[in-house]
């Protein structure tokens, strides 16, 4: 996996070399101790999806340039702010392996610490006037916040459809990385129709890594994600909604009621595992996921480019086969 990623990186290492600088320089600031929290923040990136994404998109249709850079930098700071926020409202100690903002400056130093994130990134595009490249963005921060919540009122009763569910990934989870897709392609085209293809195929790529995501849950611990967490946490992710409609009522009861108690024994969680392997809610979001591996390729390759859709395509295929 980690050979794809380098695959994929491959003709944009310049480029990404670029946006790191432009990125660093971006969240620069005067008072010693945002600067020393900004550094920080630097040096924890992850796999570079959102700027991957941004960069790939714009190659389709010609060279990365400015409004590129500017774009992948908005996303990365306004992604970072959600997360800065989010580790406060999880009350999360750790973000990728490193402590998290909240965890080694406390939660107002963490709050103010998105804002001003969210401030850099508005003010970048501001200045430059990317109007549609703030418009894309917005709109999946507003998407992200009412997925959320969404989200968090169906927890309540843990009664989560089918339907709910993709409404609540595709804003929580897919508008993000849509957003990505849609500025990349309107750095280096216009055409309303073709930045709209290109959004709706983030969009599938987005669903497919959400339900990577569920997926990982029901593994073991070495693919990166603890296993059970999100049963632990009382989220009704695709596999066990599905199990849960395969089920009699009966066994759905015992199962709700052990995802409903705050603490759950290692016992418990194994048996809401197994029930969910059991009644084929693993083979069953895998194959969802497949469907939107698929739609995302099929958009992909009927839009007309300049450029070769290979790398794209790769990083599609990583989406789905990564390990953690």
């Amino acid at each position: 996996m980690a050979d794809t990623l380098a695959y994929i990186k491959t003709p944009i290492e310049f480029e990404l070399r670029i946006f790191e600088d432009r990125f660093k320089d971006s969240v620069k600031s005067k008072v010693p101790l945002l600067d020393t929290i900004m550094n920080y923040i630097v040096k924890r990136k992850g796999k570079q999806m959102r700027p991957l994404l941004v960069l790939h998109c714009a190659k389709l249709f010609g060279e990365v340039n400015e409004a590129t850079y500017r774009g992948a930098a908005l996303v990365e700071l306004l992604h970072t702010a959600t997360l800065v926020h989010d580790d406060v409202v999880d009350e999360s100690n750790m973000r990728r392996g490193f402590f998290s903002i909240n965890a080694l400056w406390k939660n107002k130093v963490a709050v103010l610490v998105g804002d001003y994130l969210l401030s850099k990134g508005l003010l970048l595009s501001l200045k430059n006037k990317d109007f549609k490249a703030l418009e894309i963005l917005s709109s999946a921060v507003e998407q992200m916040s009412e997925g959320e919540l969404l989200q968090m009122e169906k927890a309540r009763k843990l009664d989560i459809t089918e339907e709910v569910y993709f409404d609540i990934i595709t804003k929580k989870t897919a508008s993000l990385l849509a957003s990505c897709c849609g500025i990349g392609a309107n750095s280096t085209n216009q055409d309303e129709g073709t930045i709209n293809d290109i959004i709706a195929m983030g969009n599938a790529v987005g669903i497919a890594f959400q339900i990577k995501d569920d997926l990982f849950d029901y593994g073991d611990n070495k693919v990166g994600k603890p296993t059970g967490i999100d049963i632990v946490e009382k989220k009704m992710t695709l596999p066990l909604i599905y199990a849960l409609n395969a089920a009699d009522k009966t066994e759905k009861r015992h199962i709700i009621r052990i995802i409903r108690k705050d603490r759950k024994s290692k016992k418990q969680i194994a048996q809401v595992i197994d029930f969910v392997k059991e009644k084929g809610g693993i083979e069953y979001a895998q194959t969802r996921m497949m469907e939107y591996k698929s739609k995302a390729q099929v958009l992909l390759n009927n839009i007309k480019t300049e450029s070769s859709t290979a790398y794209l395509n790769a990083l599609i295929d990583y989406v789905i086969e990564r390990k953690k």
